[in-house]
């Protein structure tokens, strides 16, 4: 019997880096909360890109 594993991305760093650099982004600028925010939205789109094409290779 073949069996081959297979191997899938993870996302999970993309999402905190993102939200860690935009916290930090938003801190120099004096707006911490819309830095979190935006770094969690590019976290999350990032994740799901990654998702859809490891998805796809399937």
């Amino acid at each position: 019997m073949d069996r081959r594993r297979r191997y899938s991305q993870a996302g999970g760093f993309i999402l905190a880096a993102s939200i860690i650099a935009g916290t930090v982004g938003g801190a120099i600028v004096g707006q911490s909360s819309a830095g979190f925010l935006a770094g969690a939205a590019a976290g999350i789109l990032l994740a799901l890109l990654i998702w859809l094409i490891d998805r796809r290779r399937g």
